[in-house]
């Protein structure tokens, strides 16, 4: 009795006394542990995919949220480094949702802002990894933000969008799909 007294009271005093709501990520597109599919794949580099960017739905956002930033990453790429595949950010608190094909239909939600990928263009970048090697991961994450807006241009690159990305970033939520050729 005395340890529930005490389990009760650890909830109440650090106000975890109701269930926050977890934020997820899905797609029509991909699905988590599979394959991508050739539509999402790159065209160039050796690479003959549709380079098309996924549909991707996100609920569950925490009170705060001011934003969304969705990065798309590779961490097996063999640069030290890894690769970024897309980053938009300044998504706007009401958006749930990319359409299939956003990116290069220029149907982004409105004020969304994609930076620039590892390919050196703005927008999305499909998987291309180097023949040979085994499947390498990618990260589809959205990131819920505690800022109405990143003080960044569409030029800037993955890794300073993900430095921004981070340092305000109240929750996220990912799906990674693998792909080798």
């Amino acid at each position: 009795m005395r340890l529930i007294t005490a389990a009760l009271l650890a909830v109440s005093v650090f106000g975890a006394t109701a269930a926050q709501a977890e934020m997820k990520l899905t797609s029509k597109d991909l699905t988590s542990g599979k394959t991508m599919a050739d539509a999402q794949v790159f065209n160039s580099f050796g690479c003959t995919g549709k380079n098309i960017s996924p549909e991707l739905t996100w609920s569950g956002a925490p009170d705060g949220t001011k934003s969304f930033a969705v990065m798309v990453y590779d961490p097996d790429a063999p640069t030290g480094s890894g690769w970024w595949h897309w980053s938009v950010f300044n998504i706007p608190a009401d958006a749930s949702k990319i359409a299939t094909g956003a990116s290069g239909d220029k149907k982004l939600p409105a004020g969304a802002v994609e930076g620039r990928t590892d390919f050196g263009t703005s927008g999305y970048g499909g998987a291309c990894p180097p023949a040979g090697d085994a499947p390498h991961h990618y990260q589809f994450t959205v990131y819920a933000l505690s800022v109405d807006k990143l003080p960044l241009p569409e030029t800037a690159p993955g890794a300073m969008v993900g430095f921004y990305v981070r340092a305000n970033t109240l929750d996220r939520a990912s799906i990674e799909v693998t792909y080798g050729r």
